[in-house]
């Protein structure tokens, strides 16, 4: 299971983002949470899923604009499942609480922990995922504006008449933007995900 705690920076400074939060992470793991999204204790919240494509989509949802701290376990949860994620124990969520404590201390604002016996572990894939967070605070808002243009369907020539700019403008900003780039890098961190959400094999 994957399990995601985020916590909203400063909370005590700026207003309550907690329903603004879930919306985020309903909008991006839809179908594919076990359960819907909680608020747990104050402004943090938690999110399940079996799907690693899910959870790296919520992160990268989470940690867009810097306003949340975000924690990926990776392991065991208790079953059967309860009524309510708020309620749910094992192994996943308490490496979540854990990497979200480790996560406001981090530049990208994330963190990830993997249980113990799983293939690639953490000390593999944070830096990988950190570097896919870095390459997304760095782009403008040009770059944001057609990456979001392009993840809802519309074609780059499409997007030319939108904007009312040429093809080769969105090219060069899709470029900028390193999209190609960031698509590659989500498709490989799946996979890597996925298999460290496969549980460890027993020795007999």
């Amino acid at each position: 299971m994957f399990a995601i705690t985020a916590d909203q920076v400063g909370s005590r400074s700026q207003p309550d983002l907690t329903d603004e939060g879930l919306g985020l992470i309903l909008d991006a793991g839809g179908d594919d949470l076990v359960l819907p999204p909680d608020r747990t204790a104050g402004d943090e919240i938690q999110a399940a899923t079996r799907d690693a494509g899910t959870a790296l989509a919520i992160l990268l949802r989470l940690t867009r604009d810097g306003r949340w701290s975000v924690g990926l376990g990776i392991g065991d949860v208790r079953e059967p499942l309860p009524d309510a994620t708020r309620a749910m124990t094992g192994t996943a969520f308490i490496l979540a609480r854990d990497a979200v404590e480790e996560a406001k201390k981090s530049p990208t604002r994330f963190a990830l922990a993997i249980e113990d016996g799983r293939l690639p572990d953490a000390a593999l894939l944070q830096p990988l995922i950190d570097l896919l967070l870095l390459l997304r605070a760095r782009r403008s808002p040009e770059g944001w504006e057609v990456a979001d243009m392009l993840g809802d369907g519309r074609s780059q020539a499409q997007l030319a008449e939108t904007l009312g700019v040429t093809p080769q403008a969105v090219s060069l900003r899709v470029r900028k933007a390193q999209l190609h780039t960031e698509r590659a890098a989500i498709a490989a961190l799946t996979e890597l995900l996925a298999a460290a959400g496969e549980p460890p094999e027993k020795s007999s």
